[in-house]
């Protein structure tokens, strides 16, 4: 998730909650010309043409990269069910802009974790349950309020194929969070039935039936049916495209495991452009048809990831997109960020820190959401050091700026690893650890600091991790005892002094 905005570019909102202003926008959607070069925004700042999606074969998912141990989350233990380890999520949607309708076909291949009567998975409320099978058997399912109660006999690691068939008009969740950038979570539809989504802590519940658990990581095959000339985007790779007078399909693929946090739905009418990075790999840009303003910003994107591969290695994954909605705020969706439409958000610096959570936050995930600031304090700390080498803001006034309003922020919000549960996303847990690992990259220099960082993130490829793993990883590559050190700076109540124990 973006930072609250003004933690790096100035004191004074770094003690507010988000206050994201929208940029000015084309009063109505156009559909511009075609073309073969180079084109120019608003500000005449060359952007990419306009080009079709490229569509690849679908593979076959290995499901085995999926298997994950689930656990009850400590910090939000209504949401998800750790009896369900969810392996493949199937999904079939149909979008009704004008009765704002949603209908779906779900097929779930899960492993139970444990032998039991009953399992269940998360569902919001405004959707009718139809027909509900077990490896093709007709099984009896309760759907009270968000929880989805499959009433059938599973046994511990086996595996089994859960259909769901289902409709209606989706509401978003309540957000836990006093941030004014978002107060709601999950399925979102704008004034013309455009849809977008975002859905951290949790919120997918709203548009499918998950494990709704950032500890249970699964693979993606997802199917869009949308009105003639809109699109839907998901992760992945686009595996489908057919456009017929009466609407359009997409099927977007994602092969390497995801929580469910980190999945994106867009559906709208969108253009798209794409350009590569200096290795080769594709970056695909949907924005609004007829969008004008912040393209520049927003394709600043494949130099970023130039930028990021040399501070933390190779781009994690296959594909990767940035998809444009009517957001305020901005999302590590994996493979495919979604982004809002303001100036802060299509800046560039929001755009690499976006982009730095593909290898902390997406790659490798927290278990539980105590420790969110695994995603963030990294993160924040990339995004400081490339507002100082892009000449953004000096790294100094950053660290200056964060370490002055530290104190405060554990008063109003907890320390980063105890938070307020109501204050999801508080400036907290992104200023904090990003002091912690300044701390750390100043004692052992640039070199050793990235080498330990990239190690922590090849050691734990596609998994779900906890902060005492984090932890015995620099202890054992640093050969100190960090354990006070580490302490102090998530959980203590009061910001801790300059410098690093020696080794």
């Amino acid at each position: 998730m973006r930072p609250v905005r003004g933690l790096t570019l100035g004191l004074s909102a770094v003690l507010l909650a988000g206050c994201s202003s929208s940029a000015d926008g084309p009063d109505e959607l156009t559909t511009p010309s075609p073309s073969s070069a180079a084109t120019s925004d608003a500000d005449g700042a060359s952007v990419a043409p306009y080009s079709d999606p490229v569509v690849v074969d679908p593979v076959e998912p290995d499901l085995d990269l999926a298997v994950s141990t689930p656990v009850e989350d400590s910090v939000y233990p209504a949401v998800g069910d750790p009896g369900v380890d969810a392996l493949l999520y199937d999904l079939d949607l149909t979008w009704d802009p004008q009765g704002k309708r949603l209908t779906g076909e779900s097929t779930v291949t899960f492993r139970a974790t444990r032998t039991a009567p009953r399992f269940q998975l998360d569902l919001g409320a405004p959707l009718e349950v139809g027909e509900v099978t077990l490896d093709g058997e007709a099984v009896r399912a309760v759907h009270r309020g968000k929880n989805l109660v499959v009433r059938a006999p599973v046994k511990a690691d086996q595996r089994y194929e859960l259909s769901v068939g289902y409709a209606g008009t989706p509401r978003p969740a309540p957000a836990p969070t006093t941030r004014s950038d978002f107060s709601t979570t999950g399925f979102t539809v704008t004034d013309t039935g455009e849809v977008w989504t975002m859905q951290e802590p949790y919120g997918a519940y709203t548009w499918y039936p998950v494990n709704d658990q950032p500890s249970d990581k699964a693979l993606y095959d997802i199917t869009v049916h949308a009105p003639a000339r809109w699109t839907g985007i998901a992760n992945g790779h686009l595996t489908e495209l057919s456009a017929e007078d009466d609407g359009t399909t997409t099927s977007w693929q994602l092969t390497e495991p995801a929580a469910s946090y980190l999945v994106t739905l867009a559906i709208g009418d969108y253009a798209h452009r794409s350009d590569t990075t200096e290795s080769g790999l594709r970056v695909d840009y949907w924005t609004p048809r007829g969008a004008v303003t912040g393209l520049d910003g927003l394709q600043t994107a494949a130099a970023s990831v130039d930028w990021i591969e040399s501070k933390l290695g190779p781009y994690p994954f296959e594909s990767l997109g940035l998809v444009v909605t009517e957001s305020q705020s901005a999302m590590e969706t994996q493979t495919m960020v979604t982004l809002g439409n303001n100036a802060y958000v299509l800046s560039p610096q929001t755009i690499a820190h976006e982009l730095v959570h593909q290898w902390y936050g997406d790659q490798v995930s927290p278990s539980d959401w105590r420790d969110v600031w695994l995603n963030e304090g990294m993160t924040m700390l990339m995004q400081w050091i490339y507002q100082d080498e892009h000449e953004i803001q000096p790294l100094r006034d950053s660290v200056r700026n964060a370490r002055f309003a530290d104190q405060g922020l554990r008063d109003d919000y907890g320390p980063p690893g105890d938070y307020d549960p109501r204050q999801f996303g508080g400036s907290n847990i992104y200023t904090t650890p990003a002091l912690m690992w300044n701390e750390l990259r100043v004692e052992l220099g640039d070199d050793e600091f990235y080498r330990i960082a990239t190690a922590w993130l090849a050691a734990h490829d596609n998994t779900s991790v906890t902060r005492e793993q984090i932890f015995e990883h620099w202890e054992k590559e640093t050969g100190r005892e960090l354990s006070a050190f580490f302490d102090a700076w998530i959980t203590g109540p009061r910001t801790p002094k300059p410098g690093v124990p020696k080794a």
